[in-house]
């Protein structure tokens, strides 16, 4: 049996992997905003902890993280899900808009990660599951801010991989494509107000493409909440796992196009360092 800490827990990917792992038998600590809607999904189970957690709430992350070492004695596994998406371009968004995204996207994450990683180095081992994006490797026109709170996440993820691997902790970035949830519905996606008429070629045509794509994205949730139940057992992790065949498809593209640029732009990259004597 495994403990799990999940954030973002009532809805989306953080309810399909609770609903997984409470039917394998193991402990959850499932945090919300509003942890009654957790009571709601899942009813009372004794393997079950609902907690309140704003991510973006150092102290709050704190006392969650404490409440289920308390509970259950150990946290295994830190799925760090919480976020949303922000849409419009980035000359569009307002500073209020840029704070409240990575505030939740990247300084919540940080706070969890950090309340939990006492607990984890005492006991020389744990897993980090951070959610990212195909929006996490390659940036795109109306999704520039969300883009750049996940490029944040992966460096993070990056970094932390390095640094807890000899300490038996493994931190792997999850980076899943366009998966039929709610994520382009207004509950988890906030769309900028502001349109200047200079984008609509661009960041303006994302936002009608989003629209029609909403609930009729290629990725099957389901099969994704059951990798990562499963990957929990992977013996060797890898840093990053893409999900979804248009987050392989990305991967792909950009690695051709780094590579073009290295073709083309070599020489001058590397004449930039001093001639030896």
């Amino acid at each position: 049996m495994k403990t799990w800490f999940i954030t973002g827990a009532a809805r989306g990917f953080g309810a399909l992997i609770t609903e997984r792992l409470l039917a394998q038998g193991d402990a959850v600590i499932a945090t919300a905003r509003d942890p009654r809607a957790i009571a709601e999904r899942f009813g009372t189970v004794e393997k079950l902890l609902p907690v309140a957690l704003d991510v973006a709430d150092e102290a709050q992350a704190f006392a969650a993280v404490q409440a289920g070492l308390d509970r259950f004695g150990r946290i295994d596994v830190l799925l760090n899900n919480a976020g949303f998406g922000l849409m419009g371009a980035v000359e569009e968004a307002t500073a209020a808009e840029i704070e409240a995204v990575f505030r939740t996207n990247v300084f919540g994450l940080l706070n969890v990660t950090r309340a939990v990683l006492p607990a984890m180095r005492a006991a020389r081992s744990g897993r980090i599951l951070n959610i990212s994006s195909i929006g996490g490797y390659r940036s795109a026109a109306g999704f520039g801010v969300y883009c750049a709170t996940k490029f944040a996440v992966e460096g993070l993820s990056e970094a932390l991989h390095d640094e807890l691997a000899p300490l038996g902790i493994h931190v792997t970035v999850v980076e899943p494509g366009y998966f039929r949830t709610d994520f382009l519905d207004a509950r988890s996606l906030t769309t900028s107000p502001s349109r200047i008429a200079d984008y609509d070629a661009t960041a303006g045509k994302v936002r009608e493409v989003a629209a029609g794509l909403s609930h009729n994205q290629p990725g099957n949730p389901a099969r994704l909440a059951e990798v990562l139940v499963a990957f929990a057992d992977a013996p060797s992790p890898p840093v990053r796992l893409p999900l979804g065949s248009d987050t392989v498809a990305a991967l792909e593209a950009k690695h051709a196009s780094d590579a073009a640029i290295l073709a083309n732009w070599r020489k001058v990259s590397a004449s930039t360092d001093f001639v030896p004597a």
